[in-house]
């Protein structure tokens, strides 16, 4: 898709002053250069300092999939204009054919050197297959899906110490990890595992 010349128009209200735009940014040409830079964006975010007006870029750098009850985008969350990422969200980061055929695509046609599998705490998929785990009582509808395929990780996790939902987040999130990268439809890409702690905003990768 060829770049919008003409980005944001400035602001238009009587007496309002007109807004300095940031040109996009370079895009990153390896899987390195965009995990720093989207790590750079992310200290952006969690300490107040990000950019505002980003024109749009010509090409993502970076494939984030991240869960649908995240409070914040990965657009936010790493701090970049619209087009820097290609993003899909579901359920507990849970993978099938539609998610990893999208994936696939910004990897193989996009050339997108960089996926990111971004889980957060407090986790609702998660806490739902906990609840199951633990009642036995069934979920309605779709969500049996969500449940049946986060519940592995919860069963790996239950006996170690501390938090079961922390645990079964991480091990969920690197669980997609390891399934993308042994995928060789994703051989050109770098995949890595993070997680998004909700009070401070930072990201920090997973082992």
């Amino acid at each position: 898709m060829a770049p919008n010349p003409t980005a944001f128009p400035t602001a238009t209200a009587v007496g309002a002053p007109a807004v300095a735009l940031v040109p996009a940014a370079v895009v990153p040409d390896s899987a390195s250069a965009a995990l720093d830079e989207l790590l750079q964006g992310n200290r952006r975010y969690a300490t107040g300092r990000a950019r505002r007006g980003r024109t749009a870029a010509p090409h993502p750098f970076a494939v984030v999939l991240g869960c649908v009850d995240c409070a914040a985008a990965p657009e936010l969350v790493f701090d970049q204009g619209l087009g820097d990422l290609l993003t899909m969200r579901t359920a507990g980061q849970v993978l099938d054919e539609a998610v990893l055929g999208s994936l696939q695509y910004g990897v193989q046609h996009l050339r997108v050197p960089l996926v990111v599998v971004l889980g957060h705490e407090g986790c609702g998929a998660v806490a739902a297959t906990l609840a199951r785990l633990r009642t036995g009582t069934p979920v309605p509808g779709h969500l049996e899906l969500l449940v049946d395929e986060i519940a592995p990780a919860a069963r790996r996790t239950r006996a170690l110490p501390g938090d079961w939902a922390e645990h079964t987040m991480r091990a969920q999130t690197m669980w997609a990890r390891d399934a993308i990268r042994a995928d060789p439809g994703f051989a050109a890409a770098s995949v890595v595992a993070a997680r998004l702690d909700a009070a401070s905003g930072l990201v920090s990768l997973l082992p």
